[in-house]
């Protein structure tokens, strides 16, 4: 069983940073794919950025250039760094890792970006 625990958020202003953790405890090895996902009120959760074990990528194009995920494959941890943030950021920020055909959530960690 693979449990995942997220810290970092919080409440900053409007053009401030963040930097969002999530450690997975269990048994994860292979390729697997970390990373973050998004649900602000009364929307739908949203992919954010991933990252695969072999290092590639993905953005949502929201937050190419203000945002970047980073891994630590021997702590299984990956990380969010989030610069520029913007109100529209704000919300929920829910760490996801997808290991063989198992797809698993964290908790989620609450991130208030303030005009």
């Amino acid at each position: 069983q693979v449990q995942l625990v997220e810290s970092g958020g919080g409440l900053v202003q409007a053009g401030g940073s963040l930097k969002l953790s999530c450690a997975a405890s269990g048994n994860i090895f292979g390729f697997n794919v970390m990373g973050w996902y998004r649900q602000a009120p009364e929307k739908q959760r949203e992919l954010v950025a991933v990252m695969a074990s072999s290092g590639s990528a993905n953005y949502a194009d929201s937050v190419k250039g203000r945002f970047t995920i980073s891994r630590d494959n021997a702590k299984k941890t990956v990380y969010l760094q989030m610069d520029s943030l913007k109100p529209e950021d704000t919300g929920v920020y829910y760490c996801n890792v997808k290991f063989l055909s198992s797809n698993y959530w964290g908790k989620g960690t609450l991130v208030t970006v303030s005009s």
